[in-house]
């Protein structure tokens, strides 16, 4: 019994830091090189001292570069917000990724096609 309240007080969690990163980056970030991100999904480690943040960015490779460059360097701030607005004793470490997922589906995608043409 115990371990399923601990799996929900981890799903809780997970889906307060991914909503709290999401308003986050939605406009309060100062940061002009934080473009349009969005967080496409969040995978909190079984202990919950570490969250990694697949981020999804649109604009050009150098502008989606520039935005996790950004994200990076406001890690700190990031996560005190996050210790802050949800009462956190101390908020996991968080690294963030870019989340390449829609771009791998749109390559395999284009190779289904090629193969089909063979055919």
């Amino acid at each position: 019994m115990e371990n399923r309240g601990a799996q929900h007080r981890k799903e809780r969690l997970a889906d307060a830091l991914r909503d709290e990163i999401g308003a986050l980056l939605e406009g309060e970030l100062a940061d002009p090189r934080i473009g349009l991100a969005t967080v496409s999904m969040l995978l909190l480690a079984p202990d919950g001292k570490s969250a990694r943040i697949l981020i999804h960015a649109e604009g050009s490779e150098a502008e989606v570069k520039e935005t996790m460059a950004a994200l990076n360097a406001a890690k700190g701030f990031i996560r005190h917000e996050l210790q802050e607005r949800l009462g956190l004793r101390r908020a996991p470490e968080i690294f963030f990724y870019l989340d390449q997922s829609e771009t791998r589906g749109e390559k395999v995608e284009e190779l289904l096609k090629r193969i089909k043409k063979k055919l």
